[in-house]
C-alpha cells in the first residue's frame, strides 16, 4: 500500500486527507512512478475549492506535477524503463492521474527523462510553468530579441518562467508586482525592469521604458480592472495573452484601445500545447535545452513533506512566495 492524498469533499486545506491505498498496475500506455517530489499548482487549490474547470468525483485524487523513479511500465511503453529518473509534463485530467502521493500512474507520452543535473524537487517544479510560459510567449506570441513583454503576477512560478524564457530569447521582460517587497527577487530572477503597481502608474512607466512605443506582448493571469491599463501600455499590433482570472472583479473590455492599436487579445490555456503533439515536441526541446544549459532554472520558494500537504496548500494560498511550492516525498 502507498500513502495517497485524496479529498472526499470540497473545502479548505483541511479536506486533504493522507490515506493508505493500493495503487493498481499501470495501463498499457501508462508509467507507474515512485514519487520523490511534487510541484504544487494554484489549479489544485481551485479544484479543491470547487472553483476549477473540472468537477471532482469523490473520493478524488489530485495533482498535476511529479518527479520520481519508474517502478513499472505498461505493455505498450518503450521510451522509459524501470529505474529511470523521470518527471511529468502535467496531463489534462487533474484527478485521473493525480500525483499527490507516494505512487502515481501517469500517461507515458508525458513522462520525460530530465537532465541529471536537476534534483527531483527541481524537476517536479519545471514542466507546468515552462510549458505554460513557452506556449504563450514563443509558440503564440513569437517573442523575439528586442521585444518588450509585460509579465503580471510575476512572482508566481509561471511568471518567473516567463522572465527566464524572455531573457533566453533576448527579449526585455518587465515584471509587474503589487508591492516593492518582491522587486529585488524579480530582478534577480531575470526581469530587466520591475513596475510596482501600488506605487507607480503602469502606462507611464511602460511608455517611458519603451520610448513611447509600448510593449508588443503582455502575459497576464489576472484580468479585472487592471486589464485596461495593460492594453493602454501595449504597442500597435501587440498581443495580450490572458491565461487566468485571478481577479474576482469584472474585466472591462477596452474597445477603443483595442481598435485604435489593432490589438490581439487571446485567451490561452496550457492544454493548447499539451494536446498538440508537434507543439509539445517543440516545447520539450526548448525547455530541456534550457534546463541543461542552466538558462532555465526552477526557483523553489519552499519545500514541505507529504505529511505537511495541508500546510503546503495554506502557504500557497497566502501568496507570499516567490517561485514554486514543492512537496518532497
Amino acid at each position: 500500500m502507498a500513502r495517497i492524498v485524496r479529498i472526499h469533499q470540497y473545502g479548505d486545506a483541511s479536506v486533504l486527507a493522507l490515506e493508505a491505498l493500493d495503487v493498481p498496475a499501470p495501463a498499457a500506455d501508462e508509467v507507474q512512478i515512485n514519487v520523490k517530489a511534487i510541484g504544487l499548482n494554484r489549479a489544485e487549490v481551485m479544484f479543491r475549492n470547487h472553483a476549477y474547470l473540472q468537477e471532482a468525483e469523490f473520493p478524488s485524487r489530485l495533482g498535476y506535477e511529479a518527479a520520481g523513479i519508474v517502478a513499472a511500465v505498461g505493455s505498450a511503453v518503450t521510451d522509459v524503463a524501470v529505474g529511470d529518473a523521470v518527471s511529468l509534463i502535467p496531463p489534462l485530467d487533474i484527478a485521473r492521474w493525480g500525483t499527490y502521493g507516494e505512487v502515481a500512474n501517469v500517461p507515458a507520452y508525458l513522462v520525460v527523462k530530465h537532465p541529471a543535473t536537476l534534483s527531483f524537487e527541481q524537476a517536479a517544479a519545471s514542466w507546468m510553468q515552462y510549458v505554460t510560459a513557452w506556449g504563450a510567449l514563443i509558440e503564440q506570441a513569437n517573442l523575439q530579441r528586442g521585444d518588450t513583454v509585460l509579465v503580471t503576477a510575476a512572482s508566481s512560478s509561471v511568471g518567473l518562467a516567463a522572465l527566464q524564457i524572455a531573457r533566453r530569447v533576448g527579449a526585455t521582460a518587465v515584471a509587474i508586482t503589487r508591492t516593492r517587497a518582491k522587486a529585488q527577487a524579480l530582478l534577480d530572477a531575470g526581469a530587466a525592469q520591475v513596475i510596482v503597481s501600488d506605487e507607480e502608474d503602469i502606462v507611464t512607466r511602460v511608455m517611458a521604458l519603451t520610448g513611447g512605443e509600448g510593449a508588443r506582448v503582455v502575459f497576464d493571469p489576472i484580468g479585472g480592472p487592471g486589464f485596461e491599463a495593460l492594453t493602454q501600455s501595449m504597442a500597435r499590433g501587440g498581443i495580450l495573452l490572458e491565461y487566468g482570472a485571478l481577479s474576482p472583479e469584472p474585466t472591462p473590455f477596452p474597445l477603443f484601445t483595442v481598435l485604435g492599436k489593432s490589438l490581439t487579445l487571446k485567451g490561452y490555456l496550457y492544454a493548447e500545447i499539451v494536446s498538440d503533439p508537434a507543439a509539445l515536441a517543440r516545447a520539450k526541446a526548448f525547455i530541456l535545452a534550457g534546463l541543461a544549459s542552466g538558462e532555465l532554472a526552477p526557483i523553489i520558494a519552499k519545500t514541505f513533506t507529504l505529511d505537511e500537504i495541508q500546510q503546503a496548500h495554506r502557504y500557497l494560498e497566502a501568496n507570499q512566495q516567490v517561485g514554486k511550492v514543492v512537496v518532497s516525498v
